[in-house]
This record gives C-alpha cells, structure tokens and sequence, in this order.
C-alpha cells in the first residue's frame, strides 16, 4: 500500500468503529502568529480534552499535517523530516485503553498489514514522589493482546533510556515500562515540567523493529525501543490523559478520561515497506527518482542532499498550497528558509536554474487526493516559490560581491561569516568556498566563532517564542481563561467603537496579560483606545452571563450571525459563545437581544464576566502591515 492508501483505509477503519471524520486545522494558523505552525492532530482539541463537548460527539478522527521545524537540523538522516502526516483519533471520555490497544493492534497487523513479531512497546513505569501509580493496566491489555496473535510478549522494567542502552532486550520481551521523560505525556514533557490545568496522563508508544542490524551498539547502545538507533522506530503513541496537574502541583483523575491517539503517517507507510528509510515511501520517493534525474547521481550516494530537497521541498509546497507567501517574518521566513536551504542542496548535485519548476508537479501529484479546502492556493505555488527561488539565486550573487569587496590581506572571522549568512542569506559552505577562490584568509578559530553567532541567535529566538500555543493560550489556569474572555469582549469593542469591519488576527494569553492582533490601517489615538477600554469595563461591570451551545454551521452563520473567520474549515456542527443579559440557564439563540459578542469558538470561558476585574490597555502598537495589537492587564 501506498500513503494515501493507508490514509483512506486508517480513516475508514475509525469510521467504522464510530468515530466521526473531523477537518484538519489549517498548517499555517492565520488566527494565532504566536504559533509558527500546527504541530500535532491533537492542538485544536484541547477544550475538549478538558471536557467540553464537542460538537461532533465523543469519538473523532482525522489526518492532520503537521510542521516541526525544531528538527530541521535533524533532516538528512533515514526518518526525520520537517513536514509530516499525522493519523488522530481521539476518545473524549468514551473508550479508555482496552478499546484502543485492541482497534490499533488490529489496524496495524489487519488493515496494513505489518507483522505483529515486529511490534514492540512501551508502558509508564509510574512516578511515587506524585502517587501516579505503574501503568499495569495498559501493559496487561497489551500482553493479551501479543498472546492472541499467537506472539510472546514479556513484560520488563527498564526505567530510563540511559539504562536501556546498558542492559538491551532480551528474547521474548516485547512490552517495557520507562520513566516519565520517555512514556509521560504533557505538553510541557515530564511530569515535573506539566503545566497547571492541563489534561496529561502515561502513555503507550507503538514501535516498529527494523532487524539488528540497523542497530549501531557502538554509537548508541544496544538496542530497545527508546534507543535513539536505527533498529526500532516509533509508528504509533497513545496518550491516555487521565490526570489533570492542579493548583498546588499535585495530580487528580479527570471526571472524563481521554484517548488521544497520534500515529506518523510517513512512519507506518515506511513500516509497511519494511523500510528503515521514510524517503523510499510513496510521498517522497518520486521526488527522490526526480532529483536523480536532473542531478544524474543516484540517492544512494547522495542521500543527505536528497532528503534535505525532498523534504523542504514537500513542507514548502505544503505551506504556499495554504496561501503563505516567503518573507523575514514568522512563518514567511520559514518558508524561505526552506526554499533556499533546498535551493543550495540543488547547488551541491549540480542542479541549476529553475529546478523548482521540474520539481514542485511531482510533490502536487503526490497530494492531488487532498481537498482544495485543505490546499485551497495550489495553482499559485509554482508561481510564488519559483519567484522566491529566483530571488534567492540572486542574493547569492550579491553575498559573492560582499566577499569580493574584502582585500586579501583581510581576515575572515567566523562572526563575520555568520553575518553574512544572518544578513544576506549567504550560507557558510558557500562563503568558505568563495573566501578560498578570492584567497581570503580564514581565522584559525572561524568555525567555534561562527557556532558562538549561531547559538547566540538560536537562544534569542527560543526566548521570543517562549509560551507558544495554538489558540493563544499559554496554559489553561483560571487567570489564562478570564484573559481569553476579555478578548471577546475586546473584540466587540473595537468593532462597536473603531470600526465594525475589525477582525481578529491572532492572541497570545498567559496568566499575566493578553496580546490581541486586529486589522486596521492606522494607530488608534489615546482618545479611542480610552473609549474601547471604558466600553469594556461597563461589560465587565454589568456582570453579564456567558453561554455557549452547539449548533449547525449554516444556522450559527446565517440566523445567529456568528463571528468566525474560517467558515469552510469549520466542521458541519460548531461550538457558539455569547455574551450578554440573560441566565445561566439561556443559550445564545435563547438571550435576549441585547448580545455583546457572539464567537463560534473553542473555549475556555468564565462563566460571567464580572470574573475578569478591571480591563486596561497597557500599549498599542504595530503587528504587522495592516495589522495592530493591543497588549491589556485584567487588575
């Protein structure tokens, strides 16, 4: 089976055992600059992770693209990639473990195939100092679950990875327990690290075992699942989000437990081909056999530029399909920074002008099965990346001049190599290349000091994007979830005081303060940002009800005239807030109509806002071209 086979049969097996089909959110998140991109299936979920109801019940499927550029670094080698597929499903307190150990065991050995001898996994070995206790349930559902399919499966501690590489496995061991920072799941890592609030809980990695002989015990260890070699690879996770962290740092069970599934596309294809190598699979594999042939080199001998090509190139098709255009901003400068690290790997195989143009039909072929509500600007990518592309080729020109300009008596430092690549987008193998033709000289120490320019950078850019979250949310404590109502009321605001065309265009909520982008052309004067403040604060004073319900898409639009920016993407039933005069009992077709704000949204929110205290606006201030951002304090 191919990739989009295994897509087409992963959500028709879920589908059959009651889950609805959900639509994935979009990659690049438009409403929340906060966020670069999606990374997980399970991000837009988290309202109802916590326990809201979700509009499409309680058993949901989907397969979401995701994006994690942190592993850039890492692309080259047989499995990471930038861009990936993630298969979801999720049980929001319906089935807990037994039903989803057996449903994916099934799907992976029935529906694809694989064969259950080369499964093995994992299991939380429980932490005492929080009284989370063994996760022997899991384990044992597994152990039932080997012994049907007629395969022996032992149960052993192992604990942490580091103890794993000393000890390995043993014959007939297949399921094994670990501590919190392989098997613990939340969205700040172990358990010391679990944001307050948040839905967290042990979960159940599912590998694949590639044979012993992709194992290097030299460089990592003898081998077991949490290895970082080559002989095992994740396919699968189950998080089983039972706990939630409280206030005072300890753990509770959650009234309704969860299933949260995630399982890599690319990774089980992979699997399926018994291939340690992702890049042989269906979605990047026919790039591969492309650059082959305009390179005239093989992949063999050439994989690491070939992965790095294959990959950027498929996230960067991927991104301006989703109407990104590449620039020195967020999610624009990640574009571009795939394109040209694409662009140079190009240079290395002795490709020349104009490969995107040959390279970029095939990854759209790859992709023709994809809705156009998923990759809604497709027929406008070839334009913009190969204009990018263009742009690129000549910056590498100008780099070539800045180096010219130097005399040859002139030492070249390492920091001044980073600032030609940070400047000018001139990358360091190709400004050690140019600086030995011009016989420039290199200081004895250029590459410690460009490594110091580049870390540098790379601490002051995890600093600027510290407490990212989609939907803006940095946490969900109570004082995270007043700022998120105040949006709504801000929103409102603007749009009865400004101008009633404003949107939102992004938030970052933590518990010290909100962050509210919207569209305008012009700065606010101190006169209407006083007007917007006072209006808030009458809202916030009249202590008024705060309601949601769920209703149909058409009618939450048309007859409630719900605020939203992203009608097509929405599902067919969504989840509307309002605020206004009327009792907690009302729901917002039933307040009356004196409404303040009505948002088709995913929560959280206070109940009333006379919650929120006293509104100020602390700076307005520029976001981007034609778009402001307010910064407020709730006191």
């Amino acid at each position: 089976m191919n990739a989009n086979e295994i897509r087409k049969r992963f959500l028709d097996f879920q589908v059959k055992h009651g889950h609805k089909v959900i639509p994935p959110a979009p990659l690049v998140l438009d409403n929340d600059p906060t966020t670069l991109f999606t990374g997980s299936g399970m991000q837009p979920l988290l309202p109802y992770l916590l326990g809201q109801p979700h509009p499409e019940g309680t058993r949901l499927t989907d397969s979401q693209p995701s994006m994690r550029l942190q592993d850039i670094e890492d692309v080259g080698d047989p499995r990471h990639t930038t861009v990936f597929e993630m298969l979801g499903n999720w049980s929001l307190g319906d089935y807990f473990k037994k039903e989803q150990i057996e449903n994916f065991f099934e799907f992976l050995t029935k529906e694809v195939g694989l064969n259950p001898e080369k499964i093995y996994v994992t299991c939380f070995i429980g932490n005492e100092k929080y009284g989370i206790p063994k996760d022997t349930e899991a384990a044992e559902i597994w152990q039932s679950v080997f012994q049907k399919a007629g395969v022996e499966a032992k149960i052993v501690e192992i604990g942490s990875a580091k103890h794993g590489d000393e000890r390995g496995i043993k014959p007939g061991e297949r399921i094994f327990f670990y501590d919190d920072k392989e098997n613990w799941w939340s969205r700040g890592g172990g358990i010391e690290t679990t944001p307050l609030g948040d839905p967290c809980g042990p979960d159940s990695e599912v590998f694949y075992d590639f044979g012993e002989d992709k194992q290097d015990v030299e460089k990592y260890g003898k081998s077991h699942p949490a290895s970082d070699g080559a002989r095992f690879m994740e396919i699968g996770n189950q998080v089983f989000m039972q706990y939630k962290r409280k206030e005072d740092g300890t753990f509770e069970e959650l009234e309704h437990k969860n299933v949260d599934f995630g399982g890599g596309l690319e990774r089980i294809t992979a699997a399926s081909i018994d291939s340690f190598d992702v890049f042989k699979i269906s979605l990047l594999r026919p790039i591969v056999e492309k650059l082959e042939e305009l390179s005239h080199k093989d992949y063999d001998n050439n994989t690491d530029e070939m992965r790095v090509i294959a990959d950027h190139l498929r996230g960067a098709y991927l991104l301006a399909a989703q109407g990104l255009t590449p620039s020195n901003k967020a999610q624009g400068y990640a574009l571009r920074r795939l394109v040209r690290r694409a662009v140079l790997r190009a240079l290395d195989l002795g490709i020349g002008q104009d490969f995107l143009a040959q390279i970029l039909p095939v990854i759209e072929e790859n992709y023709r099965d994809l809705p156009d509500d998923i990759l809604p600007c497709r027929n406008k990518v070839l334009e913009v990346l190969t204009k990018e592309e263009n742009a690129f080729r000549k910056t590498i020109t100008k780099g070539v001049k800045e180096l010219q300009k130097l005399g040859s008596d002139q030492l070249l430092t390492g920091t001044e190599l980073f600032k030609l690549q940070d400047t000018y987008g001139f990358p360091l193998e190709l400004s050690i290349e140019e600086a030995y033709k011009l016989n420039l000289k290199l200081s004895d120490d250029y590459q410690a000091e460009f490594e110091r320019a580049l870390n540098a950078q790379r601490e002051r850019s995890k600093t600027a994007s510290k407490g990212m979250f989609k939907g803006g949310l940095s946490d969900t404590s109570n004082q995270t979830i007043k700022y998120h109502t105040a949006c709504h009321l801000l929103l409102a605001a603007l749009q009865q005081e400004i101008d009633p065309s404003i949107n939102q265009k992004g938030s970052n909520l933590t518990p010290e303060r909100l962050r509210f982008d919207f569209n305008i052309d012009r700065k606010l004067t101190p006169e209407e940002l006083k007007k917007v403040e006072d209006r808030v604060n009458a809202w916030i004073a009249a202590d008024l009800q705060v309601v949601f319900a769920e209703y149909e898409k058409d009618f939450a639009f048309d007859k409630l005239h719900a605020h939203g920016s992203f009608r097509d993407r929405y599902p067919d039933r969504v989840t509307v807030y309002a605020i206004g005069t009327g009792t907690p009992e009302d729901t917002p077709d039933t307040m009356d109509t004196s409404l303040v704000s009505i948002e088709i949204c995913g929560g959280p929110h206070v109940s009333h806002t006379g919650e929120l205290g006293h509104f100020r606006i602390t700076k307005e201030e520029s976001s981007s071209a034609g778009v402001r951002r307010i910064k407020a304090v709730l006191e």
